[in-house]
């Protein structure tokens, strides 16, 4: 079982619920794009009209979902919660927007997978507040136009070059999710710690925080799986040495990899000779979905320097040999970098 996937897992939802912040002010890292929401929303406020469209992107459990929920509380607004996926048809859509009351706030997750046609509806929708409905087929068709409520579409995606241009035209603001750094992961813990009613030092939650690949939904579900050692194998207090033993038993290292992680890098030295390689050889030969590789693993063995991404393909680079103690060939790497 994978534990430091950042992508959500259903049994993460409900503890997501618990340990979300109620406020940006309790919010923990993502200072600049929460200096600028800070902004938008006394500016709305002031002119009494809803948030301007925005457009949240990063990679999956940095917090996307948790601001578009904040943005409702501070603006006092209802927030429905949607993704493109779900989306099939455009009367789904087309419900979705008739329902909605001024100033309301819809959220779509995954926003790069709305399909094309349901694109072109939410067009009007979002730039005059209009839902264009086609009624009849062949040439007694028409088009009738509803008024719809002043709302505010939040998007959310891990795939920015997947949204086409007209759509990403229409966000007003548009903000990127960066990882965390490692003492905003620490704070991240140990307030989790406290709503979780865990007793945790701050080298335990160091220990943790290290670990969490710079993701707070990692570093969440990491410190529940902590807890459960800790109160089996000790006296329920998360300590460094608690914390370690637990990681090493769900066999994640200080840098938060896991085997699925040590499996990719060592097939792409140990079998592709550290690269090039492309990304569906690498699928096929790890057994793992290509958008999985890329969205979920990948851009964190990109963060930490392991992985370089070239015309030619995926290349190991010298860090990743020297993590997994593999010698690294000098000569043949360093001229496909």
């Amino acid at each position: 079982m994978s534990f430091t996937t950042p992508k959500e897992k259903s049994d993460d939802r409900k503890i997501e619920q618990t340990l979300r912040p109620k406020s940006l002010l309790e919010f923990v890292g993502q200072d600049k794009a929460k200096k600028n929401l800070d902004i938008s929303i006394e500016a709305a406020q002031k002119r009494k009209e809803p948030l301007e469209h925005l457009l949240f992107h990063g990679g999956s459990g940095l917090g996307k979902t948790t601001l578009a929920h904040l943005l409702a509380n501070e603006m006092r607004a209802n927030i429905r919660i949607t993704s493109g996926p779900a989306i099939e048809k455009v009367g789904d859509l087309g419900a979705i927007l008739t329902n909605l009351e001024e100033g309301d706030i819809l959220f779509i997750d995954e926003i790069h997978r709305l399909n094309k046609l349901i694109e072109e509806v939410l067009y009007p929708a979002m730039e005059d507040f209009v839902l264009d409905i086609i009624i009849g087929k062949g040439p007694s068709a028409r088009t009738i136009r509803l008024d719809i409520p002043k709302f505010t579409l939040i998007g959310a995606t891990t795939r920015m070059g997947l949204i086409s241009s007209p759509l990403l035209n229409r966000f007003g603001i548009v903000h990127r999710l960066d990882f965390y750094s490692n003492d905003e992961i620490q704070k991240i813990v140990k307030r989790s710690g406290k709503i979780l009613d865990v007793m945790i030092n701050s080298e335990g939650a160091g220990k943790i925080a290290q670990s969490s690949r710079q993701t707070p939904r990692v570093a969440n579900r990491l410190i529940r799986r902590v807890r459960d050692y800790a109160q089996v194998k000790g006296d329920g207090i998360i300590t460094e040495e608690i914390a370690e033993e637990a990681l090493r038993e769900l066999e994640v290292d200080h840098l938060g990899l896991e085997e699925a992680d040590r499996k990719i890098l060592k097939t792409i030295i140990e079998k592709f000779n550290g690269g090039p390689v492309g990304l569906g050889t690498i699928s096929s030969a790890v057994s793992e979905e290509k958008d999985t590789l890329e969205d979920v693993y990948e851009p964190y063995l990109v963060k930490l320097g392991f992985i370089a991404r070239t015309p030619r393909g995926r290349i190991a680079t010298k860090l990743a040999y020297e993590h997994l103690g593999i010698k690294y060939p000098e000569k043949e790497q360093s001229s496909l970098l």
